[in-house]
């Protein structure tokens, strides 16, 4: 179902290309921020930028406009205000972007991402702006329109929002990559483990009977350590190992970086115990000291299909022709920290395919869709 004008349609595509065409990688947000506010402010929208790029690791803040309801567009029971959520960053670049429109989507000419993540819904978002901002115009209920930073390397701008500044109660993020209608009711919580572990250096061929190798006790750990998907909601992984100086030498030191997600707490308990102790484990049998450090990037939630919010979104998914179903993720998004603040905030699936890889697409329908979805959340904002 489309009910967008084709001149709307038209003018989000263009959107989306220009946005597409700016680097945006986390930490170098600047110039994409900048076509955000000069968009906004264009139609008479204040635009706040806060502090929290220097904490995230950006060279910009989150952005937060707030563009009044229209004066009788409240109905009883309705809600005063509602947050829309996008992230300005992209994972890095491989390739120039280049957006071309390709087999009823947007694709990136070169072999590389196109930025679709999150891109799609940053474009609905001013384009939705430009819609409710017009003279005599105005959203039936107060919207509130904020754009994260560094969301891609563990949701640090909305980790560093203060959400005192926002005048909702609940909100949506249009940040999961999969098909239109999905709802997400529950995201893990991210752990990351860094170990460093320590041995001694010998000559490798004169006398490595004086060393400790490093690297034998991080495989032995390894090897012992849960990996992969666990359970429906719970994964591990080890991703970064590096050790050792040359070939000659016994292996002084290796560093080892994993994670454990998890929905369920005690799974998580569970499976960061078994991580840790194969660490130790793997240390104490090559006859070397470990370090472990364990830091909480997101925590996570489940949400029940009947709160309002995701009611909500179930009725408007529905008003524009999609039946919506409810899925667990194993990624975050800034709904995350959202609703560890007391915010109560849904993630939509976008429609963005194979988000982070080269080949990134969108579909025209799924990219129109999004802006669909923002007009229905509104009205049945206000019903």
């Amino acid at each position: 179902m489309n009910g967008l004008d084709p001149q709307v349609r038209e003018r989000l595509h263009r959107t989306f290309e220009q946005l597409c065409r700016i680097p945006s990688e986390t930490g170098g947000e600047r110039v994409i921020a900048d076509w955000v506010i000069e968009a906004l402010t264009a139609l008479g929208i204040e635009v706040q930028e806060d502090d929290a790029g220097a904490a995230a690791g950006s060279d910009a803040g989150n952005l937060l406009a707030r563009i009044p309801a229209q004066a009788a567009g409240r109905g009883d029971g309705g809600h005063e205000a509602v947050l829309f959520c996008a992230h300005l960053d992209t994972v890095p670049l491989t390739a120039a972007v280049e957006p071309v429109r390709r087999d009823g989507g947007w694709e990136n000419a070169g072999d590389g991402i196109l930025g679709a993540d999150n891109k799609v819904a940053v474009a609905a978002m001013v384009e939705l702006a430009r819609l409710v901002s017009g003279p005599g115009e105005g959203p039936p209920v107060t919207l509130e329109l904020l754009f994260t930073v560094a969301e891609e390397t563990g949701l640090n701008g909305s980790r560093h929002l203060d959400l005192g500044r926002l005048e909702s109660r609940l909100g949506y993020a249009f940040d999961h990559a999969s098909p239109l209608g999905e709802i997400i009711v529950a995201s893990p919580t991210h752990v990351r483990i860094d170990a460093q572990l320590h041995g001694r250096a010998a000559h490798a061929g004169l006398a490595p009977e004086r060393g400790v190798n490093a690297i034998v006790a991080a495989a032995a750990a390894i090897a012992a350590m849960p990996q992969g998907r666990l359970d429906e909601e719970t994964t591990a992984n080890v991703g970064m190992v590096m050790g050792g100086t040359a070939t000659n030498v016994v292996a002084e030191r290796c560093t080892v970086s994993a994670e454990v997600r998890a929905v369920q707490p005690e799974q998580l308990d569970r499976y960061l115990t078994a991580a840790v102790d194969a660490l130790q484990d793997g240390a104490d049998s090559a006859g070397c000291d470990v370090d472990v450090s364990v830091s909480r990037l997101f925590t996570g939630y489940r949400a029940d299909p009947e709160e309002p919010a995701v009611r909500l979104a179930a009725r408007a998914l529905r008003r524009i022709g999609y039946e919506p179903s409810y899925r667990s993720s194993g990624g975050g998004s800034d709904v995350n920290n959202l609703r560890l603040g007391g915010l109560a905030a849904v993630n939509l699936a976008n429609g963005t395919e194979r988000a982070h890889e080269p080949g990134e697409r969108v579909s025209f329908a799924a990219l129109e869709a999004n802006l669909e979805l923002m007009l229905a959340l509104l009205q049945e904002a206000c019903a």
